[in-house]
Order: structure tokens, then C-alpha cells, then sequence
């Protein structure tokens, strides 16, 4: 089809410029023999070529919500500079359009450039928008656009006073992590020649986040032009070092909750802010106090891996009925494990046995479960998706093909992943997320690691003695000279399970509450500050789930010796991981100390090392004030870094 330039369409001067663009676009397309998208005859063009059809809103009667962190990655300027996306930004209104210079769809990448030029124009002549406004154009395809080639294609739209940067990336390999942390999908025909792609205008504000997405059908000068106006009358959006620190715990620990004048001293979700961290770059720059990583400089996954496993991390629809995530389970400030619950919540409110273990430092780790059943997190992540107590999905091809009715996600994987959507990179996926929360450079790190010798405490030093020493907890907790991950990797009989599966009595001071046998009387249970109702034991355990047996690693030897054992768990952090033991039966470390202290429970298979400790209360005070001490420092900003990730919307499904 030729564009009729003499066409009622064409008349008015804004019009005549949009049908020249799209004439010229369809001559380059059949001289260059490259292939639109569509035959040339089904071509419509897109609003953005034309009027708006409706008035565009005014500027500052609405509100841009932060939708998410705008990411970072290595560019080069059509001028040859070397520099980065978020050096670009400095701090400006930033619209960013992705194209490729042999783009031949009239409505892709042509219309972006045709667009972005009409804001550039708009934005010369408005006084508050002049001089806090950059457009930047980012090649899809750094083969072919070099710097040199972006300069000339620049020629034909950028003019005049418009502060317009065209870039392009080194490498293919360079492009992917942006592709990557913007959701934007790209595929190659077998000949690498034409491109796929869906056409996405990103508004970025000065804080670097993610304001607004334009694609085809919405991308218009007159509502980008609204939208950076709006911006600019908005109240200042406080940094992630502006924010509250987040809560870590639950937020709310109950004090007083017995007395009718309880009120909640939760923070609202108001004071929440996050900023997306890198977590890639983080695993090639361990903090102090952490081993090597147990991976190849070819297993690290890249940011573009790491950001859409983080996506999937907080996706309700990766649950059958749409409701529960990874994280509803491994709640970030909660440790990345739920303090509220003694073992999670499944879908429809089923029972999970044994606690969620802290995600910190997964990722050196030598096997996962309590009962060490997986020993990969690409494979770890398909236990929890198929549990029909956890997230119950019927099967690993129902998910696959969830996944990829589900908006972008199949044009995601195919841009991260050579293999695209399968049960093996769904599984790298997350994994990568989690490889990236490691935690180190603790005041104990810095203090028998680093040599600072004010970092810690007396009582921590003391406790550190008593830990390698008397209380022998280093026989399974394991320090090395170097570094310390806290664990033997290995599994132990401490007497916890087999209390809970024999029905054993215990001297109350040292007993889990949730191994007490049932008693034959009311129980009391508190509905509502300082409101109780006493209930029939029996009929409360009538409509009670009965708790499931648990045998531990037999479970997966059936080896009669494994009887009642589980995983050493890694301590870093251990002060924001309760509760704790695998069943989530002592909710404080307090709890914990007093129980190592007795002995553990004596069976047939109770570990060797474990017998009374005999610590006075001032022993067992130093050694919480060394537990105490193996926080990592960046706790706050692996918070943050969850917090930037929105929920995976269930909009469509009409539930909450």
C-alpha cells in the first residue's frame, strides 16, 4: 500500500509529516527487502500519528504512581561515549523508547521516533519542561546499530534545541539485562534479519522510577506532554534513603493485646518505599564474611534473570486458585520467613508441617528442605508449585501453560532464556532471585573477620567463646578461618521430632508449645484484644486439622537411622528468622537457648553432642548477644529491593 499524501488524512501540516514518515518507512522497506510485520495492505496507523481523539487530561488533575525502578546497564552514545542508562537519566524527566534503525512497521519503532519527536518540539517551547526533560532512544540491535549508524538515522528527527540522546549497546550480551529489567521481549526471525517486538515508551522520573508505559495504542505526544506536566507539579517522591526502615518482624508483636485498650503499633503501608537493588552485581562482590560461591562464573545469573525471578517471586497467579506467592510464605521483613505462623498457610488455608525456612544466603547452601530432599533451586521451586498444602498447582505443563497466557511472560523468557518457557528456566528464574539475597558484613564479620576490634561487644566476644567453646554449638554451626556460613550441612537428631511424634511430656520451661499433649478441659482462645472464648478441647480438635506426622529425613532414606533428623540451618540473620526448628515450635531464640541448654530431648537417635549445657542465665545472655551479632548490614536495602517489586496482579480473575 502507498500512503496518499493528498488524502483528506494528509491535509493539515501534522499530518502531512505523519504520512510522509509512514511513505518513507514502506520505500526503505522494500529498497533495504526487509519485512514488515504485517503486509503493507493491513497496515492502520497508529493514534500517535494523528489528533488525539479526546481531549488529554489536565496536567496535575491525576496522579502517576510509581510503578516500578527504572534499570541500569552499560550504553554508548551515537557519539562513541561510553556510559550507563542511569547516567543519562541525571536526574531528569526521561522518556525512553526502545527501536532498531532497519525497524520497517509503520506502527513500531517509526512511530516512536515520529512521537518522541513531537514531545522533543513541545518540550523546546514549554518553560517548565525545557530544561528537566531528556528523550533517549535505545537500539535493539547493537549488530547493525553501531554509533555511527544511530548518528545518521538521528539526523532525520532530531532537531533544533531537543535534548535527545540515541544509544546503543556493545553487545547482544550487554542488551539482554536491559531487556531484561524493562519487560521488553525481542525475537530474531532464523535469519536475524527482522525483529519482533512490542512497541513500549517508558516516563521515567528524576528518582529513576517508572511512571507511566505507552504502547501502540496509547502512545500520543498530548499524553506524554500531560504526563511529564503532571510530574513536574507533583510533590517530590522520597528517595529509598528517605524512607522509614522497613520493619523487620511482623510489625506488629501484640504487647498488650490481652487488654481491651490494645491499639496496633504497625506502620502503615503508606511508609513503605523500595528501590530495586542489582542483585546480580552483588554476587560478584561478596560482603565479608562469606565463602566463595559455590558456582561457576557461567551458572551466575544476569540482572535481566535475576529481575524477572524476582517477578515471579511475588506472583500470586503461580498458585492454582491465584492467591498465595513465594513470598506469602518467605515474607521479606519477616526474614524472608513468616515470624506470624508456626509452619505457612497453604492454599485454602492447608497445613504446611514444617517452618519456612530463611531464603538469606540460599544460595551456598548444599541442600534445601529441612529433610536436604533437593539439592538445586532450580528444581527446589517445583515442590512448593505442585504441594496440594501449598500453592496445589494439578501439574508442571498447567503451570507452563499458565505462565504463558499470562501477559508478557513467554516473550520474557524468550528474551532471557536461549530455550524460552520451560520447567527448566522457570526454575533458573527464581532461583536467580534467590542467589541474590546474600547477606554478610555483620558486626561479627567485621569485628573476627575484618579486625575491628570496636564492631562488637564484650558480651558478644564472650558469647562467641561460649559458642566454640562450652556450649559446643560450632560442632554443627561450623566457623571457619576465613568465613562462616554457621552449618555443617549435614543433619541431626535434636529430639524435636520425636517429641512431636511420640506424644512426649516435657518440664514446661523447656517444652514447645506445639508439642504439649491436648489437655481434657477448655481450652481458651483469644478472639480480639482482651476478648477470650473458652471452647471444648474436643470439639475444638473435631474441627481442627490433626497435626501431621513428621519422621524428617527417613521420610526420604527410609533409612530407620535418619529417623527425626533435619538440616543444621545457616545462622546469619538467625535473629530475624523465627520461629524456629523445622516445625516452628520455639518462636524466640530465648526459647532456643533454653532448650540446647537441657539437652535437647532425649531418644534412641538424639545426636551425640547433644547433653545439658549448664549455663548460667549470664552465659546464655552473652550467647543471644552473639546470635544477635550475625546480622548482615544490608538488610535494609535486600528489604527495599522486595518491596520495589509490585504483587502479580490478579485483577483478572475478579479475586482481591
Amino acid at each position: 500500500m502507498r500512503v496518499d499524501h493528498a488524502s483528506p488524512r494528509c491535509r493539515s501540516a501534522f499530518f502531512r509529516l505523519a504520512c510522509l514518515l509512514l511513505g518513507t518507512v514502506f520505500a526503505a522497506s522494500n529498497a533495504a527487502g526487509d519485512h514488515p510485520h504485517h503486509p503493507a495492505g493491513e497496515v492502520k496507523p497508529a493514534p500517535g500519528y494523528a489528533e488525539l481523539p479526546y481531549p488529554s487530561p489536565d496536567p496535575g488533575s491525576y496522579t502517576l504512581p510509581i510503578v516500578r525502578a527504572a534499570g541500569d546497564g552499560a550504553v554508548r552514545e551515537d557519539t562513541g561515549q561510553a556510559t550507563s542508562l542511569h547516567a543519562l537519566f541525571n536526574d531528569r524527566l526521561v522518556v525512553l523508547g526502545f527501536i532498531f534503525t532497519h525497524c520497517a512497521d509503520p506502527n513500531g519503532c517509526p512511530l516512536a521516533s515520529f512521537v518522541m519527536r513531537q514531545i522533543g518540539r513541545r518540550v523546546a517551547e514549554h518553560p517548565a519542561l525545557r530544561h528537566k526533560v531528556r528523550l533517549i532512544s535505545l537500539s535493539f540491535d547493537p549488530i547493525r546499530d553501531t554509533p555511527a549508524r544511530l548518528a545518521a538515522y538521528a539526523t532525520s528527527f532530531r532537531a533544533g534545541p531537543v535534548d535527545w540522546r540515541f544509544v546503543t549497546t556493545d553487545t547482544e550480551r550487554d542488551l539482554a539485562p536491559i531487556l531484561g529489567a524493562y519487560g521488553q521481549s525481542l525475537l530474531k526471525d532464523r535469519e536475524g534479519g527482522a525483529f519482533s517486538h512490542q512497541l513500549r515508551v517508558f516516563l521515567i522520573d528524576e528518582k529513576r522510577n517508572i511512571r507511566n508505559e505507552y504502547s501502540t495504542a496509547f502512545l500520543h505526544a498530548d499524553t506524554v506532554i500531560a504526563d511529564l506536566t503532571t510530574l513536574t507539579r507533583a510533590a517530590p517522591v522520597a528517595s529509598a534513603t528517605a524512607c522509614l526502615p522497613p520493619l523487620l518482624g511482623a510489625g506488629d508483636d501484640k504487647q498488650g493485646y490481652d487488654q481491651k485498650t490494645y491499639r496496633t503499633h504497625s506502620r502503615a503501608l503508606e511508609t513503605r518505599c523500595g528501590a530495586h537493588l542489582d542483585l546480580a552485581a552483588q554476587l560478584h562482590s561478596l560482603p565479608l564474611g562469606l565463602p566463595p560461591l559455590p558456582l561457576s562464573t557461567s551458572e551466575l545469573p544476569n540482572l535481566a534473570q535475576v529481575n524477572l525471578g524476582r517477578r515471579l517471586f511475588f506472583e500470586r497467579r503461580l498458585s492454582h486458585n491465584n492467591t498465595l506467592s513465594c513470598a506469602s510464605c518467605h515474607v521479606p521483613d519477616q526474614g524472608f520467613t513468616h515470624h506470624e505462623v508456626a509452619t505457612p498457610v497453604g492454599m485454602e488455608g492447608r497445613t504446611v508441617k514444617r517452618n519456612a525456612p530463611s531464603l538469606y544466603n540460599v544460595v551456598f547452601q548444599t541442600s534445601l528442605f529441612h529433610d536436604s530432599r533437593e539439592v538445586r533451586l532450580e528444581q527446589q521451586v517445583w515442590s512448593p508449585l505442585l504441594a496440594f498444602n501449598e500453592m496445589a498447582n494439578p501439574s508442571i505443563g498447567y503451570v507452563l501453560e499458565k505462565l504463558r497466557d499470562l501477559e508478557d511472560y513467554a516473550e520474557a523468557f524468550d528474551t532471557i532464556f536461549p530455550s524460552g518457557l520451560t520447567q527448566e528456566t522457570l526454575g533458573a528464574a527464581l532461583a536467580a532471585y534467590q542467589r541474590g539475597l546474600v547477606s554478610g558484613n555483620s558486626a561479627f564479620d567485621r569485628w573476627h573477620f575484618g579486625g575491628e576490634a570496636s564492631a562488637v561487644s564484650a558480651d558478644v566476644k564472650r558469647g562467641f567463646d561460649l559458642f566454640t567453646g562450652k556450649a559446643g554449638c560450632s560442632g554443627c554451626h561450623r566457623v571457619g578461618d576465613t568465613h562462616a556460613l554457621f552449618t555443617d550441612h549435614n543433619l541431626h537428631n535434636t529430639g524435636i521430632g520425636y517429641a512431636r511424634s511420640m506424644g512426649k511430656t516435657l518440664p514446661i520451661a523447656v517444652m514447645p508449645t506445639a508439642i504439649m499433649p491436648t489437655a481434657i478441659m477448655p481450652i481458651t482462645i483469644m478472639v480480639g484484644p482482651g476478648t477470650t472464648l473458652a471452647i471444648d478441647a474436643g470439639a475444638a480438635a473435631a474441627s481442627s486439622e490433626a497435626p501431621a506426622n513428621d519422621l524428617g529425613r527417613y521420610e526420604v532414606t527410609l533409612k530407620p537411622a535418619d529417623r527425626w533428623k533435619y538440616r543444621t540451618p545457616i545462622l546469619r540473620n538467625v535473629a530475624l528468622s523465627a520461629p524456629y526448628m523445622h516445625d516452628g515450635s520455639l518462636p524466640t531464640l530465648n526459647d532456643v537457648l533454653a532448650f540446647y541448654n537441657a539437652g535437647g530431648i532425649q531418644n534412641e537417635g538424639l545426636d551425640a553432642r547433644l547433653k545439658p549445657l549448664h549455663l548460667s542465665a549470664i552465659e546464655v545472655n552473652d550467647l543471644l548477644e552473639f546470635l544477635k551479632s550475625l546480622t548482615g548490614d544490608n538488610i535494609d536495602v535486600l528489604t527495599r529491593d522486595a518491596f520495589a517489586q509490585p504483587i502479580g496482579d490478579n485483577s483478572a480473575t475478579g479475586l482481591p
